[in-house]
């Protein structure tokens, strides 16, 4: 065993196995047994016997399939095609013109930061060994991988190069700190952004990691589904930036002066490319290019287009016409509703979730917005936040195979909805309590808001000197 466990990591039934890998491991030693006892049975000997037993291991060696080393790489690069431009262009278009550098640079600097930190220890507490709430030292500065150090599958005996979960992973680190900073955006000092999104990562999204995907973790080991992240992402990032919201104060002039968008334009392309990239982000989540995959890919594709057209139908009866904005922003509810659930409901549910994402999380972003009182600058609570909740809670539900999910013949909906439940009341409570640590922190030491004289000027003029429209 090569430290890694992502079968029960991931907490969902596993995808069909490649049936020639069970049956060669199965019937082969069976075969040669049978050989060995029928016409020759006289003639068996010590050097038979070993030579069976060559055979069993040789049937049962680890398999490493090209196909599904490309696929997890390729979804790597998805989920950094997410990050960097996607959430970066879709959080910059939501600015105002003065500040879009300045949220284009934190989301940069924070995934960069991140990724390094993965290397150095975060994948080691995440994922280097077993324990009920966080893993070990064990693989400190990647301490004992190398490229032929392979990391499990889902499915018996196929492994993958453990550089390749690596990486992977590295990714969802990176854009879950990532999200965060569209809580607080056009007023935070740069500084404050990094030595929060340290301290955030180290104390709040390592733990939540493993106890959802690690060997031995709390919730995993209560039986939680989560197949990419609405607990360890999405919930995880939605409270941090509510937190963030509440304690970095409202931006000034708001309630009382206009705050738009810069650029529309820029707001759809990056939703544009958060869908794309989140195929990688759900369907790469299933570690093989197998049907296990085919499904979150489907699922990753109805959701989001259930979810836009019911946000949009909601503001055309309420405000009168669609929005592009509004369409957008519910392309992102789908996608952050379906994560948790793509890889265990049928499509049918995903299409469900996502409707029913899109409808509630325009509340979000407006009632329940004003209920908080906080000046959640992109809204990171009302879609990430809440749209998570609804995802994890609706896993427990469409995960049914009476719903078309893919929940075994004993699944029972109220019960693993109460355990669902728990993993986001567990994941808001510690994220909630490691983010006012983590802010007030960095309030009592370096500070966390720019000069109001410097927020009317401008984030990217003031933080980093640049300006995105000169003249």
């Amino acid at each position: 065993m090569n430290a890694l466990n992502p079968l029960p990591r991931r907490g969902t039934p596993a995808p069909p196995v490649r049936p020639w890998t069970r049956v060669a491991a199965a019937t082969l030693p069976l075969a040669l047994l049978a050989l060995a006892g029928g016409a020759h049975a006289q003639e068996v000997d010590l050097a038979q016997a070993a030579d069976v037993a060559g055979a069993t291991a040789e049937a049962v060696a680890p398999i490493v399939d090209k196909g599904d080393v490309a696929w997890l790489m390729t979804s790597t690069l998805l989920v950094l095609l997410m990050t960097v431009p996607g959430l970066a262009l879709f959080y910059g278009g939501l600015v105002r013109a003065k500040n879009v550098l300045s949220v284009l640079m934190q989301v940069l600097a924070v995934f960069s930061v991140i990724v390094l930190l993965w290397a150095i220890y975060g994948y080691s507490l995440a994922f280097g060994g077993e324990g009920t709430f966080i893993a070990g030292f064990d693989k400190l500065f990647l301490a004992g991988v190398t490229p032929d150090s392979l990391a499990d599958t889902f499915t018996d005996n196929v492994k993958l190069p453990e550089y390749a979960f690596i990486a992977f992973q590295a990714t969802f680190a990176g854009i879950t700190a990532a999200l965060i900073v569209g809580a607080f955006a056009e007023r935070i000092l740069f500084r404050a952004v990094l030595v929060f999104s340290v301290l955030w990562f180290t104390f709040a999204y390592l733990p939540i990691a493993h106890m959802v995907w690690g060997a031995g973790g709390y919730l995993l080991d209560k039986g939680a589904l989560d197949f990419a992240g609405g607990t360890v992402v999405h919930i995880n990032a939605g409270v941090a930036g509510l937190v963030g919201a509440w304690l970095v104060g409202k931006r000034t002039g708001y309630g009382r002066e206009a705050i738009k968008p810069h650029s529309l334009t820029f707001c759809m392309v990056g939703a544009s490319l958060l869908w794309v990239g989140w195929f990688g982000f759900n369907a790469g989540s299933n570690l093989e290019a197998t049907s296990g995959a085919t499904l979150a890919f489907l699922n990753t594709l109805l959701a989001p287009a259930a979810a836009a057209l019911a946000w949009s139908g909601v503001e055309a009866v309420l405000k009168g016409k669609p929005s592009v904005l509004g369409a957008a922003s519910g392309v992102v509810a789908g996608l952050v509703a379906i994560t948790p659930a793509c890889g265990s409901v049928g499509p049918m549910g995903a299409i469900v979730i996502g409707l029913l994402a899109g409808s509630i999380c325009v509340w979000g972003v407006t009632g329940l917005k004003r209920l908080l009182n906080a000046d959640d600058s992109l809204d990171v609570f009302g879609v990430h936040g809440l749209g998570g909740i609804i995802g994890a809670i609706l896993t427990g539900v469409f995960t049914a195979p009476s719903l078309g999910g893919t929940g075994g013949d004993d699944f029972s909906i109220g019960s693993q909805v109460g355990v669902q439940a728990l993993s986001v009341v567990i994941t808001i409570v510690w994220s909630a309590l490691v983010s006012v640590v983590a802010f007030m922190l960095v309030k009592v030491t370096i500070g966390l808001r720019v000069p109001e004289e410097a927020e009317r000027e401008g984030l990217d003029i003031t933080s980093h000197g640049e300006s995105a429209y000169e003249g």
